[in-house]
């Protein structure tokens, strides 16, 4: 199996619907060992039977806003694994209020709140973990097509995005080095419970179904084999990368379908008359 041997840190999955599960998921099916962070009481709630059914008796608290949860993560794992091949990042967070409106009206403690829980949150958890990574290692986090075009709804959280990506390509640089490698796979819209704080969202959902190349939405399995990839030696000449897996619909410029107070209008077909 791919990941035979390997072992890797798993922050941010809240449940068997959540993109990250679905990438855990995809690397213990190829073999990896792996271990997960839950936030509060509640989140381990869900988290410890997602560690149980795939075999982890390791979870460990982290809030990612937490300095001492950071500085001390790296010695829990040290005693758990010893070291450890991979980590995925799967952490953002918006105020709701920020995610509706206008984004000029964005406050600065939305915006504040938004890019130190998604994005500084990847560059201080690589800073706490990198004790205990391997040289040849991954990194892998999560970002969305609003951090490169705009998309309705997402307001500060794209900015958040752009930001992300953008740190990816930095901490790229930092870590070649050190032969870690750090990516980013950019998802299509899932059902999530992240994307419940998202208006229209099921709009969102059928407009990627109708314009995206292969004509459907991705699923948590698709996003997963892609992680499971870049955290794998199969991807071991990439970084610095941002992974489109979205059915192809980030290469459109125009599409082909769209819809209008509940009316489905065929645009190239209605010139092709």
């Amino acid at each position: 199996m791919i990941l035979e041997g390997k072992k890797g840190l798993i922050v941010g999955v809240a449940n068997k619907m959540s993109i990250a599960y679905g990438i855990a998921k995809a690397c213990k099916d190829q073999g990896a060992d792996l271990a997960f962070t839950f936030l509060n009481d509640a989140i381990k709630k869900r988290v410890e039977p997602i560690a149980a059914e795939l075999e982890s008796s390791y979870i460990y608290e982290l809030d990612v806003n937490n300095q001492s949860h950071l500085d001390s993560l790296a010695d829990k794992i040290k005693s758990d694994f010893g070291q450890i091949d991979f980590v995925v990042h799967a952490v953002a967070f918006a105020p709701k209020e920020a995610l509706e409106g206008e984004f000029i009206n964005t406050t600065k403690e939305a915006f504040d709140i938004a890019m130190d829980t998604s994005v500084y949150s990847l560059i201080s958890l690589t800073r706490a973990v990198l004790p205990v990574l391997k040289s040849g290692g991954a990194i892998l986090t999560l970002s969305y097509l609003g951090g490169a075009k705009f998309v309705p709804h997402y307001n500060v959280m794209g900015v958040a995005k752009a930001a992300l990506e953008s740190s990816v390509r930095y901490l790229a640089h930092d870590l070649g080095a050190r032969n870690i490698r750090v990516n980013a796979i950019s998802a299509g819209p899932i059902k999530t419970l992240a994307a419940s704080g998202i208006g229209d969202f099921k709009m969102i959902l059928h407009w990627n179904e109708c314009n995206a190349p292969l004509k459907r939405n991705v699923s948590i399995e698709d996003v997963g084999k892609s992680g499971m990839y870049l955290l794998s030696d199969l991807s071991s000449g990439v970084t610095g990368e941002v992974h489109y897996v979205d059915a192809g619909y980030n290469i459109m410029g125009m599409g082909d379908i769209a819809e209008q107070n509940g009316a489905t209008i065929l645009a190239w077909d209605k010139f092709k008359e």
